[in-house]
């Protein structure tokens, strides 16, 4: 590694948004090394990352958040200086049918990268080793961590926890024990709380990849219950630049959300998507895309309101998204179509 490099360990790089943070970090950060770590489970495809595979500045590690050994050896082999932590089981539906992988995953494997972080870059609380004064951890949950909204309100960064789902409370846990490492031993970290992403390399199992799927294949397209259930949408790379302007800018200890003021319903997304569709891949029989809308069976514990107040990433850091969601599904939509990825 060249002296004026840096190693970044960059977790779950393979999934949705790691797969657009790891190229964006390499294109602005020209003296970063980008040490991905991933386990390649079914959300995690070295596809997403074909374009920087040969990079210079890039390097990929096949493994387990929760394997000790492993990350002992990573931190030692390329002598890690920061720690930007996606890598989370994150399906909703999967950790109602099957919890216990979720909190193994998303708690445990968090505890076992910030103990090794400490260990590798501290000599005792709050004392940093003088080569490894300034390394950072940065962990990226979620803002369902809050639970759920009524018709008003927004979800700042003082909201009381209340998750609902096992997903949502293994990231909740998994904040908490980052909070913990701050707190107790004094460690440099900032934690960052998302409303729902969008965007290109996005899993086929999450709803704009299942909307544009089912869609062009003329199969049902399934909404939950009554379609009314709000989220607001953050375009992926907006989610990029704001954990980017975190890492490098934030204040130790602190937590961030990062939001797009974007509320939709799922009805809504739907809807604007099959309108979109209408226009660029009109159907054969000359119907509408809404036409293949149905409405199934409610998940359990579905959350009706989710939504995001931006405004101290925005204050304190200087980020705004660039998209709104008209421009952000436009790009995203035609990414699909152009590449036709898991559809």
């Amino acid at each position: 590694m060249n002296k004026h490099e840096k190693s970044i360990l960059v977790t779950g790089g393979c999934g949705f948004i790691g797969a657009n943070f790891v190229p964006y970090m390499l294109e602005k950060y020209p003296n970063y090394k980008i040490i991905n770590l991933d386990l390649l489970t079914y959300a995690g495809d070295l596809k997403n990352l074909k374009e920087i595979e040969e990079h210079s500045n890039y390097c990929f590690e096949q493994g387990d958040i929760c394997d000790r050994t492993k990350i002992e050896n990573i931190f030692r082999t390329h002598d890690i200086r920061g720690v930007i932590h996606f890598a989370a089981e994150s399906h909703v539906d999967n950790s109602i049918k099957g919890p216990e992988l979720f909190l193994q995953t998303n708690i445990m494997g968090t505890f076992t990268l910030l103990d090794i972080a400490r260990h590798h870059w501290m000599n005792a609380p709050s004392q940093y080793k003088t080569e490894y004064e300034g390394c950072r951890f940065h962990h990226i949950s979620t803002d369902e961590v809050y639970g759920t909204l009524g018709e008003t309100g927004l979800f700042k960064e003082t909201t009381a926890y209340a998750p609902n789902s096992p997903y949502s409370a293994s990231k909740a846990s998994s904040d908490f024990i980052a909070r913990s490492y701050h707190h107790t031993y004094g460690m440099n970290i900032t934690i960052s709380n998302c409303s729902n992403n969008y965007g290109p390399k996005q899993h086929a199992e999450k709803l704009i990849p299942t909307v544009l799927r089912n869609a062009l294949s003329e199969t049902p397209i399934p909404i939950y219950g009554d379609g009314k259930n709000i989220r607001d949408w953050l375009y992926v790379i907006d989610h990029c630049t704001g954990i980017d302007h975190i890492y490098h800018n934030g204040q130790s200890g602190e937590t961030y959300n990062i939001g797009g003021k974007n509320e939709l319903t799922n009805l809504e997304l739907t809807h604007h998507i099959c309108n979109s569709l209408d226009t660029l891949r009109p159907r054969k029989n000359g119907q509408s895309y809404k036409e293949l809308i149905v409405f199934v069976t409610d998940r359990a514990g579905h959350d009706q309101r989710y939504a995001i107040d931006a405004s101290k990433i925005e204050n304190d850091l200087g980020w705004c998204a660039d998209e709104i969601f008209e421009t952000g599904i436009a790009k995203t939509i035609e990414w699909y179509l152009t590449t036709g990825t898991s559809l």
